[in-house]
């Protein structure tokens, strides 16, 4: 049997096992009831371990496997300041965000989306910043899942060879799939692919170096192709001296970790946990899986360097992993191992789906368009805005300016972070927080982190550090200029310091 024909079994056997998750929780669903907090959510139900892999998944989407390894591969150590910040944000997010947050959304009249909270945690009737957030969430998801439809495409052609045409199906058929089991079984079905995913990517990114390792240590190893290293590509300053190209490198890896404090896919993951003792296990969990991907996300750029010399050139760099893996592993082991790219992509892109329409759905449909909607109805119109989104994104992966996976992520991640990190921390932890200091803040972060990518990316500073400081600024000072809240806003907020269960 050819190379191509049992990674083409190993990649269907994934997607069987991916739909069939959708299929069992639509056919559960039928039985439950729970309306729009049942798919958005998941009534608050997941456990421990299911949430923090899940909340990994979602987030380390296929730019670990392909983007991150090859920036480094590439450029060298310098670019591993990207793994630092975001770990470091990842540890900071699960120790101060996620137990505040997931308490504060309860007390907040039981609020499932981030800008519900954001309402609800001023006891707003404005809807100002529903309609504000919802734009950041639309505009913002399809550049994100673009890069997730990418990475699928990338994987196909790198693997079968496709033409450009044929890749362009590849795409479109990953949309599908993961429109069928982002439609079929809501909150419960994408954490529950993400939980299988994150397994996936987990043994894939350790298994590639480790063998690659071992091959290298057989006395007839030679790369494939001669290793050329630059002369700083081992020094953690990216131009081996102190200057601003180093200092802009460190500053935008830290910068990555702002990220975390205001990614809604992965907020509303704490969010969706079942209670305070799972929230301990979550936050175990997964510290745990973003700091070994994260570092063999490294090694692998690493050991490739030395396995692949310089075979791969600029432009090529995103399929190291790809390549890595046809090299060493039987064919349908190895088709196994890069279903790992399939399922960081579609994990990623499932619950980018479902936060945007959520975003819509719960907090513009029902709040402002139709106040007595009913749940089938509120279902149909989350599941249109997902189809939208869907086509957007896929609009964007097949025009011919798409800048590719690492940089399209790299966009969307500084545009949240920018637009909703300071207010969640605000909201968190500062009891003056006003309303109208949310809406200045969402709104002066994201427009600064799009001015800056549209004018100052030149600077080589990552948008999301001068969106992020300006969008606190300017939530700091319109709070201050503002009415103080009212005692029952004042009231909720010393509430939401207790444990709730």
């Amino acid at each position: 049997m050819e190379r191509s024909t049992q990674e083409v079994i190993a990649f269907a056997l994934y997607l069987v096992v991916v739909l069939a998750v959708g299929i069992i929780f639509f056919v559960k669903g039928k039985k439950e009831k729970g309306g729009d907090k049942s798919y958005f959510l998941g009534n608050r139900n997941m456990n421990g371990l299911v949430a923090a892999l899940s909340a990994g998944a979602s987030d380390m989407s296929a730019w670990v496997l392909m983007g991150l390894p090859g920036s480094i591969y590439l450029y060298g150590m310098g670019k591993v300041w990207i793994s630092v910040g975001l770990l470091i944000g990842t540890i900071c997010a699960w120790i101060f965000v996620a137990p505040k947050l997931r308490r504060f959304s309860i007390i907040a009249d039981d609020s499932i989306t981030i800008p519900q909270f954001l309402t609800n945690r001023f006891k707003s009737k404005s809807h100002v910043l529903l309609v504000v957030s919802a734009i950041v969430f639309i505009v913002a998801y399809c550049v994100y899942a673009a890069s997730s439809i990418v990475a699928c495409g990338t994987l196909f052609q790198t693997v079968f060879g496709f033409s450009d045409d044929k890749k362009t199906f590849v795409m479109i058929g990953a949309t599908v799939i993961i429109l069928l089991y982002t439609f079929l079984g809501g909150f419960n079905a994408v954490c529950w692919t993400d939980f299988i995913q994150g397994m996936m990517m987990l043994v894939a990114i350790m298994a590639a170096p480790i063998i690659a390792v071992v091959a290298m240590g057989e006395s007839d190893f030679t790369p494939l192709a001669p290793v050329v290293t630059g002369d700083n590509y081992y020094n953690l300053l990216s131009s081996g001296k102190f200057d601003w190209a180093s200092i802009s490198d460190i500053l935008s890896g830290f910068g990555w970790g702002l990220g975390y404090f205001g990614m809604p896919h992965i907020l509303v993951r704490y969010m969706a946990i079942r209670s305070e003792k799972e929230m301990k296990k979550s936050r175990v969990t997964g510290i745990m899986w973003t700091a070994i991907i994260l570092t063999m996300a490294s090694v692998v750029a690493l050991v490739g360097h030395e396995y692949l010399g310089s075979y791969l050139a600029e432009g090529q760099q995103s399929t190291i992993f790809i390549t890595m893996v046809r090299n060493l592993f039987p064919a349908f082991i190895g088709g196994l191992l890069l279903s790992a790219i399939l399922a960081a992509s579609m994990s990623t892109a499932d619950s980018q789906l479902l936060a945007s329409s959520s975003a819509f759905a719960s907090d513009v449909y029902k709040k402002m368009i139709r106040k007595k909607a009913e749940d089938k109805e509120m279902l149909l119109v989350g599941r249109i805005v997902v189809a939208l989104v869907s086509v957007a994104a896929l609009i964007i992966a097949l025009s011919p300016g798409c800048a590719g996976i690492m940089a399209l992520v790299e966009c969307a991640w500084g545009a949240f972070g920018a637009a909703f990190g300071p207010v969640i921390l605000l909201a968190l932890y500062w009891k003056r927080f006003t309303y109208a200091g949310a809406v200045a803040g969402v709104v002066v972060g994201f427009g600064v982190d799009a001015v800056w990518y549209a004018f100052l990316s030149d600077t080589g500073l990552y948008e999301i550090i001068p969106g992020f400081i300006c969008g606190l600024i300017a939530a700091v000072i319109v709070t201050n200029i503002s009415k103080e809240p009212s005692k029952e806003v004042l009231d909720m907020f010393d509430k939401a310091q207790n444990p709730v269960d």
